[in-house]
């Protein structure tokens, strides 16, 4: 692990970037870092806009690993959010082993989180907003991305309550969605009716109607410059999750219907026009290079963090990350309806240097409360780090998919490749509330049936276009679908139907048969009717049986071509 006094030397002797103030690096004369140091920053221009997205419930703060491997294709290929570990610290002129590294990357993360500590907590967020509105009363404009309402324990129980309550206290401008949707659409619109702010949609369609089922765009003064505000919600919503909950909403990228909205927003007098978006980053790159007149997008659903703009034409592309880790804070220079320029820094929420806000302490402990016993309940302990992140597997997954296998008794586990979710270092004791951080949905059955070894390969070929098609436009965001008991070979850049090979079951080595039916276990079907216990069910069940877990490495996905 390194030291603190060998990392204050790296700091020292190398140059980093986080954005429009002094750089962490220089911070070593100091011997450690403060909370204004994470704030200060010089007002510039007369916009400010504050960003925070992907949040996925989480009110504490955490650890969270970001992926060793993104692999981007097509026009995307080795561009950010692409670069991941030491070829991102590199490609950003980051030092390793500084606090931009711990923030922004995988590359020795177990020691730098022992070193800096958990990132992230509602309350720590709620100083960083207080301290940009402090300062800039007049001109901040705060906008959620959405997945804000689910991931949790204490989101899953009060039915995203906690998390509505909690952004109240926040007061952002406005919201659009994703996660937010599993929720049903009855509670959906009981939650949206009694909002103190806006949720926009504008590219989800009342079915019967063929009207726009949310407010499509909001306008708002802020610095003596009228903005609008267009909000996507994600597009795929009733593909990747269960159309059932919401049957009469249709969703979709519409960039017609976007470039309609800022045509309109324009002709209204807009100086300045933002998406606040949660298509996902390389979809909000195309978007914005076919659709003129957007000024910012505030990407979402990917959980990418990106230390600096991304610059496509006029527009800019800005990635705040997930789970709470960062605020953006954008600073821009509008006049005549053009941006002038801008300043921007990405926040990185140090849990350990940023001084909670007492009363939205208060009000996450108020929350709490009445779950703390199953909250802090001990299930297990992991010897190993435990992450998501990924694009082809994480080792939460990989204990799941054992979990499965084992409770489930099936040869083959398929645990989806969602990128929310915490990390646990090794040696951590797995409570109620952190395994429930990565499967807290309302779809959560376990389900056990057979299937082909012909439909197995259709899966994950399906699954695989879904990632690595070369048109953003088909891509639905996530990681591969982890797999356990089963093998596979994976070359992301050939065709549908050409990526999978070399298929092989794990127990016996044996090449899989198309023709053969094999006993599967999965979780979070989209299917109304599946059938099984929940998958923390599972999970606990394992844990008792196996209550310190140990993941080894996972070499059963080799990926090729690239």
């Amino acid at each position: 692990m390194i030291s603190r006094r060998e990392f204050l030397q790296v700091v020292a002797a190398t140059g980093a970037i986080f954005g429009a103030s002094a750089p962490l690096a220089q911070l070593a004369a100091q011997q450690k870092i403060t909370q204004q140091d994470l704030l200060g920053f010089t007002p510039f221009g007369n916009v400010t806009i504050a960003h925070l997205t992907d949040i996925h419930a989480q009110l504490k703060p955490i650890w969270f690993r970001e992926p060793s491997i993104n692999l981007g294709v097509g026009d995307a290929e080795g561009k950010p959010p692409h670069i991941t570990g030491s070829d991102l610290l590199a490609y950003y002129k980051i030092a390793p082993g500084s606090p931009e590294a711990y923030a922004l990357s995988s590359e020795s993360f177990v020691a730098l989180a022992r070193e800096y500590g958990r990132m992230g907590g509602i309350d720590r967020i709620a100083t960083v907003l207080n301290h940009i509105r402090a300062e800039r009363p007049d001109n901040t404009l705060l906008l959620d991305g959405g997945d804000t309402w689910q991931g949790s324990y204490t989101s899953l129980q009060t039915k995203g309550g906690d998390m509505v309550e909690i952004m109240n206290a926040l007061k952002p401008d406005a919201m659009t969605g994703h996660w937010e949707f599993t929720l049903g659409a009855d509670r959906v619109t009981e939650i949206v009716d009694e909002l103190p702010f806006t949720f926009l949609g504008a590219n989800i369609f009342d079915n019967e109607w063929n009207e726009p089922a949310f407010e499509p765009v909001k306008m708002f003064e802020r610095g003596g410059v009228k903005i609008a505000v267009i909000g996507q919600a994600f597009p795929y919503t009733p593909i990747a999750n269960p159309r059932w909950m919401i049957p009469n909403w249709s969703f979709g990228i519409r960039e017609d219907e976007i470039a309609r909205q800022v045509s309109a927003a324009r002709n209204n007098g807009a100086e300045l026009v933002i998406l606040l978006s949660h298509n996902g980053f390389d979809v909000d790159r195309k978007l914005a290079s076919r659709v003129s007149g957007i000024d910012v997008v505030l990407c979402g659903h990917t959980h990418d963090a990106l230390p600096a703009p991304l610059k496509v034409g006029n527009t800019l592309l800005i990635a705040s990350g997930s789970s709470g880790k960062f605020v953006s804070r954008l600073d821009l220079d509008v006049k005549g309806g053009n941006v002038l320029d801008y300043r921007y820094r990405l926040i990185p929420v140090f849990s350990d240097v940023i001084e909670p806000d007492a009363e939205v302490a208060a009000l996450v402990d108020k929350i709490r409360g009445p779950y703390q016993s199953d909250l802090t309940e001990v299930i297990g302990r992991t010897d190993s780090l435990l992450y998501r992140r990924g694009n082809f597997n994480g080792t939460i997954d990989d204990l799941f998919c054992d979990a499965m296998l084992e409770v489930r008794d099936a040869e083959i586990a398929l645990s989806p490749g969602f990128r929310w979710g915490p990390s646990l270092l090794p040696g951590e004791e797995i409570t109620r509330e952190a395994l429930y951080n990565a499967c807290a949905m309302t779809y959560p059955t376990a389900y056990r049936t057979t299937m082909t070894g012909a439909f197995l390969k259709e899966v994950l070929e399906d699954v695989a276009d879904n990632l690595f098609n070369p048109d953003p436009y088909y891509q639905q965001g996530g990681d591969m679908v982890r797999v356990g008991g089963l093998g596979y070979t994976i070359d992301p850049v050939k065709p549908i139907g050409k990526r999978i090979s070399d298929m092989t079951l794990l127990k016996d080595g044996s090449a899989i048969d198309p023709s053969r039916a094999y006993t599967v276990t999965g979780w979070a079907s989209i299917n109304e009717n599946a059938e099984g216990p929940p998958i923390w069910e599972v999970v606990e069940t394992y844990l008792k049986a196996h209550p310190a877990v140990r993941i080894e490495q996972n070499d059963a996905v080799k990926v090729i071509g690239v």
